[in-house]
């Protein structure tokens, strides 16, 4: 697997705010492993921290603006655009105001200093979502859709069509994240005229001038709006050139409305937190469709990786068979509940327990519908644990665990004869003083059926 990735030291850069015309500086700083992305507010007392976090989405008119316990941050998009496109997996992004700074109106100057920080590897693999079936979200309003579908890389392709004569349809592709420097991170924000005049109107895009954002002219520019647009933009004349944007400004590529929507799009899907393997198709994408998609995609992976099965061989030679769990463990039939011991490291276990419609307890348990207790699949559980919890002493034959606590106990789906459990138990901090605390799962048939934390003590035998 892929490690995680952040940056090697810290870069700034400063600029104003599309829409608040303010002064802001930026900071990237270097993250730990596991930390994502986050945006700080260093302009507000305590420092407050606002994750890139989809459910954090409160607003998407002129951009994909986050809040959280009130801390707001606006346009996030760019940013995150530039931090997926140079596959950095942890990193701070430090703000002295609501907003990033528009810089060009593209990603371009957050890639170049990303760059200048350097980008180092971490110790921690990458944690990504595999896309194994179509997945879908539509805007029936709008006409808006997007979907994802399996690919052995992150490509998106965006397709725009905006109804005009100055602006048609034009479509984008990237197929690889390698290429995102070169095809995408350059391609500028746009607006046409008749929303420039709205904007102005309302007082937004104080800091815009035409070296950020294309303006398409898809009307015909009446005097007052000549003279609306110089005193905006700061010009003593304004014109339009005949591909219908306004002067002062070359377009970099015939389609790039079409690649500043695919920007858009992978900004946005990076509030999903994790990294995406498949193929994404945006059918007339906007930050409102953009990040509903990434809601649903968000749940998706959050219910898979809480029903995700680890995937063993249980045909291969167990490390340790009934026999030679009972070497260790004190529990003899008919209350030893684990078969077999299939992985066993210094901080995780798997075991598997075959459930046979021949369990003594089916027999007063349901004897019309057999279940499995879910007592009983705890202790299992905890036998299985108990397996690892032993192997932290040098004779584990004398020794016992007791359970201390058990915390966070959820059943999700019955476990019946002909079920095969397996159980996956994983420290969650080093055993000190014979305490041992563990996250343990049980699976069956592809789906998660219990979880609970457990906290044992390991005892010596008088």
């Amino acid at each position: 697997m892929a490690k995680q990735r952040t940056i090697s030291k810290e870069v700034t850069l400063q600029g104003v705010g599309l829409h608040t015309g303010n002064e802001v500086t930026l900071t990237f700083k270097p993250a730990q492993e596991n930390t994502g992305y986050c945006f700080v507010r260093s302009d507000l007392e305590g420092n407050p921290v606002v994750e890139a976090d989809v459910n954090y989405v409160v607003n998407t008119q002129r951009g994909t603006n986050l809040e959280k316990d009130g801390v707001t941050i606006q346009t996030s998009e760019h940013v995150l655009a530039a931090c997926v496109g140079l596959e950095i997996d942890n990193i701070i992004i430090e703000l002295n105001a609501a907003e990033p700074p528009i810089m060009d109106g593209s990603s371009k100057f957050f890639v170049e200093a990303l760059e200048e920080a350097g980008i180092e590897e971490q110790a921690c693999d990458r944690e990504e979502f595999v896309v194994t079936d179509v997945i879908r979200y539509e805007d029936e309003k709008t006409g808006s859709e997007i979907l994802i579908m399996p690919a052995d890389d992150y490509q998106v392709t965006a397709m725009v069509d905006f109804g005009t004569k100055v602006l048609g349809t034009q479509n984008a592709s990237l197929t690889k994240l390698a290429d995102f420097k070169s095809e995408i991170a350059n391609a500028r924000t746009f607006s046409f005229l008749h929303e420039l005049e709205t904007l102005l109107e309302h007082g937004l895009i104080k800091g815009g001038d035409l070296n950020n954002a294309i303006v398409y002219v898809d009307k015909e520019l009446s005097p007052e709006t000549m003279d609306k647009l110089r005193v905006a933009f700061k010009k003593d004349n304004i014109s339009v050139k005949p591909n219908g944007i306004l002067d002062n400004l070359t377009l970099h590529y015939p389609n790039e409305a079409a690649r500043h929507k695919l920007l858009d799009v992978i900004g946005d899907l990076a509030l999903v937190g994790t990294r995406i393997r498949g193929k994404v198709i945006a059918n007339k994408p906007g930050h409102e469709v953009n990040t509903q998609f990434a809601k649903k995609l968000s749940k998706i992976i959050k219910a898979e990786k809480r029903n995700n099965v680890p995937r063993y061989d249980l045909d291969q030679e167990p490390l340790m068979d009934v026999n030679e769990i009972m070497n260790i463990l004190p529990h003899r039939p008919p209350f030893i509940l684990v078969d077999k011991i299939i992985e066993l490291t210094s901080d995780t276990v798997v075991g598997v327990k075959n459930v046979t419609m021949n369990e003594p307890f089916f027999v007063g348990h349901f004897p019309g519908k057999p279940v499995m207790p879910g007592v009983l699949q705890v202790e299992a559980m905890a036998q299985t644990g108990g397996i690892l919890a032993l192997k932290s002493v040098p004779d584990p034959e004398n020794y016992l665990t007791f359970f201390m606590k058990i915390d966070n106990v959820k059943f999700k789906r019955q476990v019946v004869p002909g079920d095969t459990l397996i159980f996956k138990l994983e420290l969650l901090a080093p055993i000190r003083r014979g305490i041992c605390q563990m996250q343990g799962y049980a699976y069956a048939n592809g789906k998660l059926v219990t979880e609970a934390i457990l906290m044992a003590q390991i005892v010596k035998q008088k």
